[in-house]
């Protein structure tokens, strides 16, 4: 990639992307495409869901957030859905503080950088082009020349409503640089940048001895009285507030509820008002969007202050619990280990997962009902199919507890103990072991772990560590068996044949003697056992097989090995049986002879080019599961 040439490219085509005209012209071009004078909250809105939705379910997924949100699928339906779409229909949402709630590392900073960044993609597009007055270090709408008397007739015909005054700079500039003809004002396109401080405010507390409001809404230049000769000329005061430069964008309020209460007065008149006080001056209009971010001791803190009242009304709270899906928080720490310098380090298959299962299990609350304990909630929340639960007994479990997601252990912490043991012992090469110990080991010294917390994890690496044993037997059990997939084929269809004539109470036919022969009680009687199908339940079990396979037949689909969950793993668990012993005696055996030797290197060979594996971490597998096996 040559980086010097996409450089060039991109500053060739904001070039193109530039243009300038008088407000006469601006005009004409806000008729062709009347979307141009939309407002911020819409923008964002609109910004959203250009990157699509999807319907799944009875929910949206919006795209966006594909990318860096994980889990929260549910969480960012309900922002989209009751903060950005009203708010963007110029509802009274719109005069509202978005303040996201929750626990540390949750994704609360991510989600409002992804918006940061995606607003400063978005205005280099048509659909999110934004046009300023020339020369406004607000970036003011143009918008704002047209006088109030005519906003009524102008909405009329151009079906776009103004909200907003001009503000005392541009108010003077019309007069003294264009001699009170707005028609020749000069209007521009303008492109969002944070680090440009366009568009894009970011406020952060520090000691409130020492920071001044004018952070927010910019200060006097006292460089310039001398010239201008009054205080109240707003040619001596500079508009470069965070409140100012987020003007027609995004405002970030970092630990807003840190802040001192003069910082927070002024937020509200521009959320109800959408104007604020500067210097002496009247009110200054701006249309942004304020979001903050907290976690929950914070806000309850500030909401039992009977003094923050006023803002508290002014404020849309929306909670941005941890993800409760084990194949997403997988994802987060393969991203997260991406971004680190731990990247070239081989983690062996499953070792993030089974570390997921143990986060997964520290958030998720007792289920109210008998049925469903931590595990089977812990593989429905992820979408596994359980026999006997559906999507309703998911969205009823969603239900039972309101704060679901809102403690437990963060994605940092996991990444900090993967860190530690890679580090610490200079390992190339890391497992689920590995992972699982480090977590416990880390337990002790983890601040805001309670003692009875603390016990309630180790039960839950144990959990874990049960999953993993599974796993990994799995894991041996496909390398060993030759040819896997077609070994579990041809049980299986055996299987079939002998159900479909048990339950039909016919013969099968020996395909080498021609002999009729009864159905081979004692062959579907092992597979069945594998997963707990009882005697008497055998018959059930039998024509529920049936009746799938002529449901599959109807639809013109074909029965197979993946076809039904419980069967599958049956045959896992039969052919597993039937190797046992074979496993066993190769893995533990401290002095191979050369035809066990054999197998255990093709067995090797199996994982690393089929598994993921490197040679060390399937040594270390066929180790662990021979000790299994020998308990």
């Amino acid at each position: 990639m040559d980086i010097l040439k996409k450089i060039q490219d991109h500053r060739e085509h904001e070039e193109e992307l530039k243009w300038e005209g008088t407000f006469s012209e601006y005009l004409d071009l806000l008729k062709e495409r009347p979307h141009l004078a939309q407002s911020a909250h819409s923008r964002v809105y609109n910004m959203i869901k250009s990157a699509g939705v999807v319907e799944e379910h009875d929910h949206k997924r919006y795209k966006f957030f594909d990318e860096d949100i994980y889990g929260l699928d549910e969480a960012m339906e309900k922002l989209v859905e009751e903060y950005f779409h009203p708010a963007a229909r110029r509802l009274d949402v719109r005069k509202r503080i978005l303040l996201l709630m929750g626990p540390v590392s949750g994704g609360k900073s991510t989600l409002v950088n992804l918006l940061k960044r995606g607003m400063e993609k978005y205005t280099h597009t048509d659909e999110g082009a934004v046009f300023a007055i020339k020369g406004c270090p607000m970036h003011e709408d143009p918008l704002h020349l047209v006088p109030s008397h005519l906003r009524k007739e102008f909405q009329e015909e151009y079906g776009i409503r103004i909200e907003g005054s001009l503000s005392p700079l541009n108010t003077m500039r019309v007069e003294t640089e264009y001699g009170g003809r707005i028609e020749d004002v000069l209007v521009e396109r303008v492109f969002f940048s944070e680090d440009k401080r366009t568009g894009i405010g970011t406020f952060s507390p520090s000691d409130p001895k020492s920071q001044d409001i004018a952070d927010l809404t910019g200060s006097i230049d006292f460089s310039t009285i001398a010239q201008y000769g009054s205080e109240s000329d707003p040619r001596a005061y500079r508009f470069d507030g965070e409140l100012n430069k987020a003007n027609r964008g995004i405002m970030e309020f970092q630990e807003m509820l840190k802040c001192d209460e003069k910082f927070l007065w002024h937020l509200l008149s521009l959320t109800q008002e959408g104007n604020f006080k500067a210097g002496r001056f009247a009110l200054i209009s701006a249309d942004e969007l304020i979001v903050a971010h907290t976690n929950e001791a914070e806000y309850r803190s500030f909401i039992a202050n009977k003094k923050n009242e006023a803002l508290h009304s002014r404020m849309i709270v929306m909670p941005v619990p941890y993800n409760l899906r084990v194949s997403q928080e997988e994802r987060i720490y393969e991203k997260m280990i991406r971004e680190s310098d731990i990247k070239d380090v081989h983690i062996a298959p499953h070792t993030l997962r089974v570390a997921a299962m143990f986060t997964i299990l520290t958030r998720l609350k007792d289920s109210k009902k008998a049925s469903i304990d931590v595990l089977k909630k812990m593989r429905l929340y992820d979408g596994e199919i359980l026999e006997g639960f559906s999507d309703v007994d998911v969205e009823e479990l969603k239900k039972e507890h309101s704060d679901e997601g809102m403690s437990g252990i963060d994605p940092r912490y996991v990444i900090n103990r993967i860190s530690s043991t890679i580090i610490k012992k200079e390992l190339t090469s890391i497992n689920a072991l590995d992972v699982l110990r480090s977590l416990k080991d880390g337990l002790g010294s983890h601040a805001s772990i309670s003692n009875d917390d603390k016990e309630r994890y180790l039960d839950f690496i144990s959990l874990a560590r049960k999953e993993y044993d599974e796993i990994a037997k799995k894991e041996v059990q496909k390398a060993f068996v030759y040819s896997y997939e077609e070994s579990a084929v041809t049980l299986m269809n055996n299987y079939l044949d002998n159900v479909e004539a048990y339950c039909n109470k016919a013969k099968l036919r020996d395909p080498l003697t021609g002999e009729e022969l009864n159905p081979d009680e004692r062959l579907m009687r092992s597979i069945e056992e594998q997963i707990g199908v009882s005697e008497n339940a055998k018959k059930a079990f039998r024509e529920e097989i049936l009746i799938r396979i002529s449901a599959y037949a109807r639809k013109g689909k074909k029965f197979d090995y993946q076809s039904h969950e419980r069967l599958r793993e049956a045959i896992q668990k039969k052919l597993f049986a039937d190797l046992k012993d074979v496993v066993k005696i190769t893995t533990s055996t401290k002095t191979p002879d050369e035809q066990q030797l054999k197998k255990v290197n093709e067995v090797v060979a199996t994982l690393v080019d089929e598994h993921g594996y490197n040679s060390s971490s399937a040594n270390e597998l066929l180790k662990y599961v021979g000790s299994l096996l020998n308990r």
